[in-house]
């Protein structure tokens, strides 16, 4: 089941059947990406340019972006 998590123009997508559990999100911004917290990611944790950058790190892209358009 994918999710959506957004904050203001910013929506960030998780694909979990993607997900390698590489850590390289929680590592990067502990705040915003905390897999022991449910929902894991809040993205009022953190500056959107921040997050989006954490995002595109995502080796398995099980992270992403949508488009605002």
């Amino acid at each position: 089941m994918i999710k959506k998590y957004k904050k203001e123009d910013l929506t960030v997508v998780w694909n979990p059947e993607l997900c390698i559990h590489s850590g390289v999100c929680a590592r990067g911004l502990p705040k915003v990406f905390d897999p022991s917290r449910k929902p894991w990611i809040d993205l009022d944790q953190d500056e959107k340019d921040r997050i989006r950058e954490q995002v595109k790190a995502c080796p398995s892209k099980a992270l992403s972006l949508e488009d605002p358009g």
